[in-house]
């Protein structure tokens, strides 16, 4: 075989690999996705690294004093959103006996609460006047 007849052996091979990889479907990393995400917390970052958002699993806290006098805190799911400066505007919780939801900025925040046999509406403004909503 001469020089000549193997660069012709050698350009069909490389055709032929080239048009069986053309023809091939692509599948990509980017188009799988993991069925399940397991962890015990998760933060999203904005690009300066700072925590703009966390969903985590607080343990119970058996010895924590309550503002209303009781004892303890069940295990909770917790979701919060920051802004940019860090400040939480947004807690969201879930725990075994009620959730609650906070929603808040510089004018003050609104509390809904639904937890054991409490439920209220309440809301606060920045000079920390107050007014609360029972059933």
């Amino acid at each position: 075989m001469n020089a000549q007849q193997f660069a012709l052996a050698l350009s069909v091979a490389n055709a032929a690999m080239l048009a069986s990889l053309l023809i091939q479907p692509h599948r990509t990393a980017a188009q799988s996705v993991a069925p399940v995400l397991r962890s015990r917390a998760l933060e999203l970052v904005d690009d300066a690294g700072r925590v703009r958002a966390e969903i985590k699993v607080l343990p119970a806290q058996p010895t924590l004093k309550m503002p209303d006098g009781t004892t303890g805190y069940p295990e909770t799911v917790q979701l919060r959103l920051f802004t940019s400066k860090g400040g939480p505007n947004v807690k969201l919780a879930a725990t075994e006996d009620g959730s609650a939801l906070v929603l808040g900025s510089d004018p003050g925040y609104v509390q809904i609460l639904s937890r054991g046999a409490s439920t209220f509406v309440k809301l606060v403004n920045k000079d920390g006047r107050q007014q609360t909503v029972k059933p």
